[in-house]
């Protein structure tokens, strides 16, 4: 396996573990923004294991791309508790229109045609996925959703661009600023057994490991890859429903998830056939 493909494995793993977020969220009675901080404290803790000594390079770069991943994560919690599950969902999955651009102009990655077939079939794909389930939901919720596909998508290019150290000090940096911002929402008492047991998972696996997994692969593909592969994590949720609720899936649920799938299987062949560029140096 080359270091593209495992860079992509990467990605899947992070899709896999991020497809319980949402479900566990909606669980824990607490504010949004709390459940975002304890989350990012206990991941932090992950990540400083993971790099057992770390020497942060206090750049721009980092420093920005902390920033951006703080209010990623804020966004996500706040757009899950403010609207329809279905609704921040979709909403931040517009971000691979936001990452093509960014790559374009910033990092003067091509824009290809297949780049943009895939694109928009991922996102009609995605529109019926949904169909069933959406509502109008919050607007303030529907704001703050399509916010954080724009974060989303500005963490992949900041990445691209680190070129010091390693790329998980972004996402490290970044838990302990949302955990900062958090301190004056997290209640005096404690939340419960069953809240802490679903924080602990949502930080160290939900937040910590996922993260390494994404940001150790995120130099090593290109930036649709990056944010095309993710968009499994929305697939997996009426998966696990069904596996151990067994809530069946709509006919329109199946085709949206297998339009989805089968594009971004096929922009993966295309881009394989293609002559190999290089991307950003690795961790």
């Amino acid at each position: 396996m080359n270091t593209r493909q495992k860079a992509i494995s990467g990605l899947a793993v992070a899709a896999i573990l991020w497809s319980f977020g949402g479900l566990f969220i909606k669980l824990i009675e607490m504010n949004p923004i709390a459940i975002a901080g304890i989350r990012s404290g206990i991941a932090a803790i992950v990540m400083l294991i993971y790099l057992k000594k770390p020497k942060i390079h206090l750049n721009k770069i980092t420093i920005l791309g902390a920033i951006v991943y703080a209010m990623l994560l804020l966004t996500f919690v706040g757009a899950n508790k403010l609207t329809t599950a279905a609704n921040a969902i979709f909403l931040q999955y517009t971000s691979p229109i936001w990452t093509i651009i960014l790559a374009h102009f910033i990092l003067k990655e091509k824009i290809r045609k297949h780049d943009f077939i895939t694109i928009f079939a991922v996102i009609g794909g995605m529109g019926l996925f949904f169909m069933n389930s959406f509502s109008g939901g919050s607007l303030l919720g529907n704001v703050i959703a399509l916010s954080s596909g724009l974060f989303q998508a500005g963490l992949i290019i900041l990445t691209k661009l680190k070129t010091e150290g390693s790329a998980i000090e972004i996402p490290l940096l970044g838990n302990i600023i949302t955990f900062i911002i958090s301190i004056p929402f997290i209640p005096h008492r404690s939340p419960g057994a069953v809240s802490i047991s679903i924080l602990l998972i949502l930080g160290v696996i939900q937040c910590g490991i996922s993260y390494i997994f994404y940001m150790n692969s995120l130099r090593k593909v290109t930036s649709l890859e990056a944010i095309l592969i993710p968009v499994l994590e929305p697939l997996l949720n009426p998966v696990w429903v069904f596996l151990f609720v067994g809530e069946k899936m709509s006919p329109t649920t199946i085709l949206g998830g297998t339009i989805v799938v089968g594009f971004i299987l096929w922009n993966e062949i295309a881009i394989g056939r293609q002559p190999e560029v290089e991307l950003s140096p690795e961790a």
